[in-house]
């Protein structure tokens, strides 16, 4: 009886082994079936960088018109948004939730550079397809990652071609910068000081904060005392506010000039006490009232399918952002898989919807390092100053 008890015992757990053995991880579920495709996204919902949440929910509306319009080849897209709280800790968490326990396919959008950092080796060891990361730093990118395609214009780019436009158009000399203690703020100073160095001037000053910082007395005095008659960026929309009001409050009036990580301009005229007006920054899309066919089939699906959200730059952003995987999954045909789309994509070429020009190659993630250059004008409105203008400096296209 003890024998056959032992024996039992042992086949239990020989059973046990095998089934585990077998069993494929959660990590590489195939992430799709005959009725879905399961695609995942994080932000900042909650957190300092929660007026950036909007672009998350912005890629749900254009999922929503795909399925609306009957899905891809009948699948329809299943959506996950993960609040991570501009917290890259978080986003660890969320992210290795949506792979592990939910399966997902693709990953799009993501705001935070930092929170991308956190979780961009992740995803390409469990051959997860990451399309238009809702930041641009060239570590996302450079040397090419295979499952990561970038649709956003490099901050680096960006920061080239506005301070051109500061230098060459504005004519002015003495430029400052406040810029996120991040990649995100790197790279906007990175391309700021790549420019300057081709007129072979100085920066006026130059003054890193914390995404979370509050008080910004000591630095804003900072960049008074130096002179700076223009200001560039590289922060998060909280941060941007508390820096005019502070600068208000002392009678510093430079010229600001932002990413166009800020260029929401009703949201940032209304959360900044209409001080946002005058300033300019680069944008990388449609703005809200364009005529463009497609702009007006998204503003008319949103009163229609997500009547709570104000249409803005940011929430069109994640339009822009999403558009790239919608159409490689279209590419891909019926007999979807990771490589029929990853194909897809490296197949992308002047790709064009409501954003620049994207094109994509085996060699080359980058999808564009083009840039408009804008102002807000009285209450939030636009008022374009320079159209499409790519980086002329960008070393990464020769």
């Amino acid at each position: 009886m003890i024998f056959r008890k032992k024996v039992l015992i042992l086949l239990i757990a020989v059973l046990a082994v095998l089934l585990i053995a077998n069993a494929a991880p959660a990590a590489t579920l195939a992430g799709f079936d005959d009725n879905e495709i399961r695609i995942g996204q994080w932000g900042p919902q909650t957190g300092p960088a929660a007026p950036w949440g909007s672009v998350a929910r912005g890629s749900k509306l254009l999922f929503d018109v795909v399925n609306e319009e009957g899905g891809i080849y009948g699948r329809k897209i299943k959506y996950f948004i993960r609040d991570d709280m501009y917290n890259p800790a978080q986003t660890a968490a969320v992210v290795k939730e949506l792979v592990e326990r939910q399966g997902v396919f693709a990953f799009v959008g993501g705001v935070s550079a930092a929170g991308g950092l956190a979780v961009k080796d992740y995803l390409a060891q469990n051959k997860v397809i990451w399309v238009g990361p809702a930041t641009s730093v060239k570590e996302y990118v450079f040397p090419v990652q295979p499952y990561l395609f970038s649709v956003y214009p490099l901050y680096e780019d960006e920061a080239s071609v506005l301070t051109k436009y500061i230098v060459e158009t504005l004519k002015l000399k003495k430029i400052g910068i406040l810029y996120q203690n991040d990649s995100y703020g790197k790279n906007g100073f990175d391309g700021l000081k790549q420019r300057l160095d081709t007129y072979k001037m100085s920066l006026a000053a130059e003054i890193p904060v914390e995404p979370t910082e509050k008080d910004l007395a000591s630095q804003i005095l900072r960049l008074k005392s130096s002179g700076a008659e223009a200001v560039l960026m590289y922060v998060n929309p909280t941060t941007a506010v508390i820096a005019l009001k502070t600068a208000a409050n002392v009678g510093y009036k430079p010229q600001w000039v932002s990413s166009n990580t800020l260029s929401d301009y009703p949201l940032m005229h209304k959360i900044s006490g209409g001080l946002w007006e005058g300033v300019i920054t680069g944008n990388f899309g449609e703005i809200p009232d364009s005529k463009n066919p497609l702009m007006v089939k998204y503003k008319e699906a949103a009163k229609r399918l997500s009547p709570e959200e104000r249409w803005g730059t940011f929430y069109s952003a994640g339009i822009l952002f999403a558009d790239p995987i919608v159409e490689a999954l279209k590419k891909a045909g019926r007999n979807l898989s990771t490589e029929a789309v990853l194909k897809a994509l490296n197949a992308i070429k002047d790709y064009q919807t409501i954003g620049p020009k994207i094109s994509f190659t085996e060699k080359q993630h980058q999808g564009s390092d083009s840039v408009v250059i804008q102002k807000c004008g009285p209450n939030g409105s636009y008022i374009e100053l320079q159209g499409w203008t790519a980086n002329d400096l960008a070393t990464w296209k020769k």
